[in-house]
């Protein structure tokens, strides 16, 4: 069985979304299912301690190049996820990406769209995208 395309996903979260077809209370629940990814990825560091962060200011001097900068710039992040945290994260993720396509399905916006033309914006801009 192959992965269901973003068209096919947003098709099916159309369907299925029965309570909340409000776009304020879409907006609120892709809202709180993002700090539910956040608190997933928080709690893997302080309850589970499977991964750990060393955050530190970033050293980025004008003598380097921007393909260097981005070889010795740090992701703060060591360890890797357990696979209950994995398991947890991509959960709350999933959640995430469901409100996100019924707030695109509100608005009339395909996601696929969106998708591409975020890729198209980080192949043109290459390292200057600053997102």
């Amino acid at each position: 069985m192959s992965a269901p395309t973003l068209d096919q996903f947003q098709q099916q979260v159309s369907e299925l979304l029965l309570r909340h077809r409000s776009l304020l209370d879409v907006l609120s629940k892709y809202g709180q299912s993002g700090a539910s990814v956040n608190r997933a990825v928080a709690k893997s560091v302080t309850e589970c301690g499977c991964i750990e962060l060393n955050a530190k200011r970033q050293e980025f001097t004008d003598e380097i190049n921007l393909e260097q900068a981005k070889n010795t710039l740090h992701y703060h992040v060591s360890g890797e996820l357990c696979e209950h945290c994995r398991d947890a994260i991509k959960s709350e993720l999933g959640r995430n990406l469901f409100y996100m396509s019924a707030m695109c399905n509100l608005l009339d916006i395909q996601l696929d769209d969106v998708v591409t033309q975020e890729s198209d914006k980080c192949s043109t801009l290459g390292l200057f995208n600053l997102t």
